[in-house]
């Protein structure tokens, strides 16, 4: 296998490897990790004592476990697709955000429907068919700018999906036209919105989003609008951005409340396809040159996290690496320890750019990258349906 390279052995699987770190003689544990092998879900107090004590080797291995039982077989997802800001003009001005812009800025800006035109012609060109879209919450822009944007995007080009805002910006929509959370949702979906990225979710504990982010949705009106999308069959994902301001015990509490809100979804409907963590990215933030808290997350906590994240939510059916934010040799071995996708090609990103250094990647790079940590590579879509072919 050619994932095996020195980082990769650290901390592949089990084997000798976890017995020689001790694991044999945590005693208090043993019970736990049968639980998770019988296929048993875990309490938040079992999540935070795996990320204590376990070592990471027992951790990749439990939630190796757990993939292969929620994802039978050898295969990991990917997607091609195209991140489009509609602004940068935000209020929130997050303080860990590098983009975001007044509407008095120099360089603020709206995209035009010329600049969709070429970008989406683009997008085509490579073979992606999805728009993400997202941006800042412009308070010159209403929920009329939003759904006449998609029905000229669907009339001008039928086949794009939209993969569009997110629970932060129907949170504000809904304030500011004085409607429910669901009848924004619906007035977005009829227009053409095809599903709701899971942005904004940052960490889902007010503590946090007051220090990171305290104009922005709080925990409530996230999972409340991410419940209103759930009930209307709008496919959603659920995300974290980590390594910052919150403590362990906060990241385990933010996926036991998607774990939560998942457990009430109806019947049949999708909820949350996928979980997407990936680490704060800190340059030239206010959160690092004004605060000092910087990034603190080593890829071992990366792949500790996934591994955690796979063991904890056992209701969302994909988890995605961020290959974006970590890079290829961390993605790949997340891929061992409990990730069955890798994300998009990320035609263009400007958020996350703009406070770190990316990982890109083309097609053929992608498709690469998954044989060489030894699986079979897919294309899907949002739904995580493959896409290509046999053969393809």
């Amino acid at each position: 296998m050619k994932l095996l390279n020195d980082l990769a052995l650290k901390y592949y699987l089990c084997s000798p490897l976890w017995q020689s770190a001790g694991c044999d003689k945590m005693g208090v544990t043993e019970q736990l990790y049968s639980k998770i092998q019988d296929g048993v879900r875990i309490t938040p107090p079992e999540a935070l004592l795996l990320w204590q004590e376990a070592p990471l080797s027992m951790l990749m291995h439990l939630a190796d476990g757990v993939r292969r039982r929620m994802n039978p077989g050898n295969k990991v997802g990917w997607i091609i697709d195209r991140n489009v800001n509609i602004t940068n003009i935000c209020f929130s001005q997050c303080r860990f955000c590098n983009f975001c812009r007044t509407s008095k800025s120099d360089d603020a800006y709206v995209t035009t429907d010329e600049e969709y035109d070429r970008k989406i012609e683009e997008l085509l060109a490579l073979g992606g068919d999805q728009l993400l879209l997202q941006g800042g919450m412009n308070p010159s822009l209403g929920l009329d700018f939003y759904t006449d944007l998609f029905r000229r995007l669907k009339q001008r080009w039928p086949g794009i999906k939209l993969h569009a805002l997110g629970p932060p910006e129907v949170a504000w929509l809904a304030r500011a036209e004085r409607l429910s959370y669901r009848d924004v949702l619906k007035a977005l979906h009829e227009a053409g919105l095809d599903s709701l990225p899971g942005a904004g979710a940052e960490i889902l504990s007010d503590r946090v989003r007051r220090i990171v982010s305290p104009a922005k949705a709080t925990t409530a009106e996230w999972l409340g609008v991410m419940r209103e999308a759930h009930r209307l069959n709008l496919p959603t994902s659920a995300t974290m951005m980590f390594g910052h301001a919150e403590t362990v015990e906060e990241r385990i509490e933010h996926l036991v409340l998607l774990r939560q809100l998942q457990d009430i979804k109806p019947e049949g409907h999708d909820g949350f396809v996928t979980f997407i963590p990936w680490p704060f990215m800190d340059r030239g933030t206010r959160l690092a040159e004004k605060d000092g808290i910087h990034s603190n997350v080593p890829a071992s906590d990366y792949i500790r996290m996934i591994a955690i994240s796979r063991l904890v939510l056992d209701n969302i059916p994909n988890l995605q690496s961020s290959i974006l934010t970590v890079g290829k040799e961390t993605a790949m071995i997340s891929l061992h320890g409990g990730a069955n996708d890798l994300g998009s090609v990320m035609i263009e990103e400007n958020v996350v750019s703009a406070a770190g250094d990316p990982f890109r990647v083309d097609p053929e790079t992608m498709k690469q990258i998954i044989s060489d940590a030894g699986f079979i590579a897919v294309r899907r879509d949002q739904r995580y349906m493959p896409v290509d072919k046999p053969g393809e």
